[in-house]
């Protein structure tokens, strides 16, 4: 049987820095490794994931994950979960509990708004294992929330949820400075 990881943390935290270096380490010891992401995230195209690290990797979109014969593959990598639906997380148990394959989730946990993203929410409630990955607000304090910048970096909180962007339009801060809105 395979295990259902839910590895989050705020923008700027290396989520997919990790994802791609987990991708590295398991096809540099032989194994099968199939890296996904939502269709929603368009920054670097459909089929490539980029980390502001400068790592990248082909992928292929959650959508067409089950066109692809899973039982080859010794690891799932799905990077920016958040933006997937309960039942594409329930797809994501059944690779784990009936074909066995393990997966590995990255993703922000809550949106600019402080609210749960669907795709998390699920996850925190069915994940086998949930790890943070830290990163820090500019007060050096731990980073706990992801804020939205208006084009005068100013935070906003109001908004659609999904807004696809990186350190233009957001900023990691601790909830000391999510709540008071000040970004610097």
């Amino acid at each position: 049987m395979g295990k259902l990881f839910f590895r989050y943390g705020v923008m700027g935290s290396s989520k997919t820095a990790s994802a791609l270096m987990l991708k590295y380490n398991f096809e540099e010891r032989g194994q099968q490794v199939l890296l996904v992401k939502s269709s929603v995230d368009t920054r670097d195209g459909l089929n490539q994931i980029s980390s502001r690290t400068g790592l990248s990797a082909e992928c292929i979109t959650f959508e067409e994950l089950l066109n692809y014969d899973l039982l080859n593959y010794d690891l799932i990598i799905v990077d920016e979960v958040q933006f997937v639906s309960k039942k594409d997380i329930d797809v994501l148990i059944h690779i784990t509990d009936k074909i066995g394959v393990n997966v590995v989730c990255y993703g922000l946990r809550t949106d600019f708004q402080g609210n749960l993203f669907e795709g998390s929410l699920h996850l925190l409630s069915h994940a086998d294992k949930i790890e943070e990955l830290k990163s820090s607000c500019w007060c050096g304090r731990k980073a706990t929330h992801n804020a939205r910048l208006d084009e005068t970096g100013k935070v906003i909180k109001i908004g659609d949820q999904l807004q696809i962007g990186g350190n233009d339009k957001y900023v990691s801060l601790c909830r000391k400075h999510f709540i008071t809105g000040r970004s610097f």
